[in-house]
Formats: structure tokens, sequence, C-alpha cells
């Protein structure tokens, strides 16, 4: 089982790798370092749309720093939009732009955040073909499938273990395009819903989709760690 994107590093036994992901510069030099100590640990860097500074290109230069010093960084992110009441989309529209340059530029995934923003944030990506990379937490629904770019795989969290609409979507996402992640200590799923989560809890996501695709945990685990790898190209 391998965990797409967690913000904690702990409780990850039973796990081949957990990704962490970054939200800021000092998440993300922590996912760093964090790394360093436990080879499952695999760090992304990068700026959450809640996170964006004033200094733009400031902190542009130094999330290039790291993706230049660390060559074990495996993806840029989280980055994107989230256009919730009194938020500068301007600011977090040229962040997500600039994120996008620095994982085409040193060949990484995107991992893509979008709240309330799917239609702005899919038509951004698309001006992009040859970049790959994950659309986080997916709740574009149903109908925007069929618009998310052909490299992009699909995150689905622990949501879907108590949202009957998220099981549709699960069905209607190509299995090929598919990961898991917990989002932890977001999005605890059934049975622990409620409380803090963390990476173990992925066992019952994986089991949730095996039960929507009707197939065992075994063959569902198999395709979902594959494309794992591919989307982050983990040897």
């Amino acid at each position: 089982m391998i965990d797409t994107h967690s913000h904690i590093a702990t409780n990850i036994e039973g796990l081949e790798f957990v990704v962490l992901s970054g939200s800021n510069l000092a998440d993300s030099k922590n996912n760093i370092l964090l790394s360093k100590s436990n080879s499952k640990l695999l760090p992304a860097v990068g700026i959450h749309p809640q996170e964006v500074i004033r200094n733009y290109e400031l902190g542009i230069r130094n999330l290039e720093k790291l993706l230049t010093n660390n060559k074990n960084i495996i993806a840029v992110g989280e980055c994107g939009l989230e256009y919730t009441d009194g938020v500068d989309k301007e600011k977090q529209i040229f962040y997500f732009k600039k994120q996008i340059e620095l994982a085409q530029k040193y060949n990484k995934p995107l991992i893509v955040h979008s709240r309330k923003a799917m239609v702005e944030t899919l038509e951004i990506l698309n001006n992009y073909p040859a970049l790959r990379g994950v659309i986080h937490c997916y709740t574009g629904g149903i109908k925007r499938i069929k618009n998310v770019p052909n490299n992009f795989y699909f995150g689905i969290d622990g949501n879907v273990t108590y949202e009957e609409g998220l099981v549709e979507v699960v069905k209607n996402i190509p299995k090929d395009r598919l990961v898991l992640e917990t989002d932890s200590p977001y999005l605890t799923p059934i049975p622990y819903r409620g409380q803090e989560n963390s990476p173990k809890n992925i066992k019952y996501i994986y089991k949730k989709v095996a039960e929507i695709w009707e197939m065992s945990f075994e063959e569902t685990e198999k395709i979902i760690d594959e494309n794992a790898r591919k989307l982050f190209n983990i040897i």
C-alpha cells in the first residue's frame, strides 16, 4: 500500500511508501529532513494556495533552491487554487503557474489542490500538455472526469467511505488513473471518522475501492500501487 498524500510522517507501519505533501517552505524543508531518516517517506515541496506570500519571486526562488539541492524530491506540490471568500485569486494563479513551470523544469509530477475552483484549475492545466501529476482529493464530480488531462491521476481520500456520490465518481474513473491518499491528519475514513487521521488508515480506502470495483483486496492493491509508482516514478 502507498499513501500518496500525507501531512504527517507517523503511523506508517504496513505501508510501502508515504508521499509527504508540502504546504509551504518550512513544511517542504521538513519533508526533506524526514525523508532522510526513513526511506519510506518521499518528500514533495510546494506552496499551498492558502499559504501564498506577498513576495512572489522570493517564494518561488526559495522553492527552486530546494529542488536544485535535493535530488530525492519526487513531486512539486501541493499547489493550486482555493477560491473561498476573500482570497487573492491573482496571487494564487501566479503561484500555481510558477510551480507548474518548476515541475516541468525539474521533470517532477505536480500535486494539485483545487477547492471551489475546479473549472479554473482544469483550464490552466490543459494549457500544459506535457505536464503530469495528480488532482489531490478530486472533487470534480463525474462530469469533469473527461476534462482532466490524460497525464493526470485522480487522488481519492477517506471520504469515499462515507460519501455515496464519491463512490459513483470512483466507478467512472479509469482504473489505471486512480491513486489513494489519506491527507492525514484530515479526512479520516470509516471506521475512525471523527478522529485524527494517519497514513495507516489508507487500508480502509483500499478496502472501499476493492468493494466498489468488485475485486479482491490483493488485485486492487496491485493496480493502485502500480499507478502510484508510475505517477511518482518510484523504482
